[in-house]
């Protein structure tokens, strides 16, 4: 299982470096001082799963410009993943690599694997530099997620990190007021706000 705030489980997974087009592996601290943003979907060749890699992909340059990388995972081999990018229109160009979870360790171990169905299901941990578990999402299947919030959070994530002390309220983007808990504030967040 995982725990927001605490250290993310280590991990070695096989993965397909599209851009590259050649087989790696990756572990935890291959991410030592950049944010790792794991995506986890449930399987290759399947409906919402490619437009959510898609809609990843459309902002991947963004992820970069704050020191984070992609890595979408599912329990489906390497190899399915080279050919699904080659068949998927919508896949052309994805540059992120993709990790094979494919005996279901890593997504078991993280409680997301979904025992009757063999796969694991939506997930998305965003992971520090330090490799503390910052922000989770799980989903439904049946809906697909978006990365113009994944890409939110991270400013967030990566703005309080620099800023000890602060916070962001909701639906918080970059150059929005934040906040600076206070006993004094409490009660009165509408006045700080404005």
């Amino acid at each position: 299982m995982f725990k927001i705030d605490q250290p993310f489980p280590d991990f070695s997974l096989e993965i397909y470096r599209p851009e590259k087009e050649d087989i790696g592996h990756i572990r935890l601290k291959d991410f030592n001082k950049k944010w790792l943003i794991l995506f986890w979907y449930p399987k290759d060749f399947t409906f919402v799963c490619p437009t959510e890699l898609a809609d990843l992909n459309r902002l991947y340059s963004e992820f970069k410009k704050y020191n984070a990388e992609i890595v979408a995972a599912s329990t489906d081999t390497v190899y399915t993943h080279k050919g699904w990018l080659e068949a998927e229109e919508l896949l052309k160009g994805v540059k992120f690599p993709m990790a094979a979870d494919h005996n279901g360790r890593l997504s078991k171990g993280l409680g997301i694997y979904d025992e009757e169905s063999g796969v694991a299901q939506r997930a998305a941990f965003i992971i520090d530099p330090t490799g503390i578990l910052r922000a989770a999402d799980i989903v439904s299947d049946s809906i697909g997620r978006s990365a113009a919030e994944i890409l939110r959070k991270l400013k967030a994530l990566n703005f309080v990190a620099k800023h000890p002390g602060k916070v962001c309220p909701a639906n918080w983007d970059e150059g929005q007021a934040v906040l600076e808990p206070s006993i004094k504030k409490a009660g009165k967040v509408f006045k700080e706000l404005k």
